[in-house]
């Protein structure tokens, strides 16, 4: 049996003909969603710049197995997705990547 790890995933991507009701919620939410304020959380945390043109997305992911990075940060790209899916936000160019906490820890 595999112990699990912990990962810091960020997923960055590129906002893609957001409509005008996306713009006017990202515009009026725009404090909330500073990077100084942003943390790795299993919900994820949401950050974008002052133009609206670029996006991240940060999760803490628990993976076990000789795939675990590979399926944290598949799991990570699924869940931003599924969220920018479901706000409404269009986006392009989702890539993503990984950093293994349990690698840092003695």
């Amino acid at each position: 049996m595999s112990e699990q790890r912990v990962f810091r995933v960020t997923v960055r991507g590129r906002f893609h003909e957001l409509t005008d009701r996306a713009r006017r919620y990202l515009t009026g939410a725009q404090a909330e969603h500073d990077i100084f304020v942003s943390a790795f959380t299993p919900e994820g945390t949401f950050t974008y710049d002052d133009r609206i043109l670029f996006f991240n997305l940060r999760y803490e992911i628990r993976a076990d197995g000789p795939d675990a990075e590979s399926d944290a940060i598949t799991e990570g790209l699924l869940e931003a997705e599924a969220f920018l899916t479901t706000m409404g936000f269009g986006y392009q160019g989702l890539s993503a990547k990984a950093a293994d906490l349990s690698a840092m820890w003695p």
